[in-house]
């Protein structure tokens, strides 16, 4: 049984996973909030990988999944 989901819901979610993720990010370089060396990379790596979640979302709901 295959259930699709609704492409507008995954993108919402998609999208503010995205913004959760890139508000630490912007901590870190913009305000100046520190963490230590070892979680940057992670702080990172989440990032990269919620924007990859997202483009694939709103690749999808615009009718070019690849």
């Amino acid at each position: 049984m295959t259930t699709e989901r609704d492409p507008k819901q995954e993108y919402r979610e998609a999208f503010e996973a995205w913004q959760k993720q890139l508000d630490g990010v912007h901590d870190l370089l913009l305000e100046g909030n520190r963490i230590p060396p070892d979680q940057v990379k992670g702080l990172l790596n989440r990032e990269a990988r919620a924007k990859e979640r997202y483009d694939a979302a709103r690749r999808r709901l615009l009718g070019i999944d690849e």
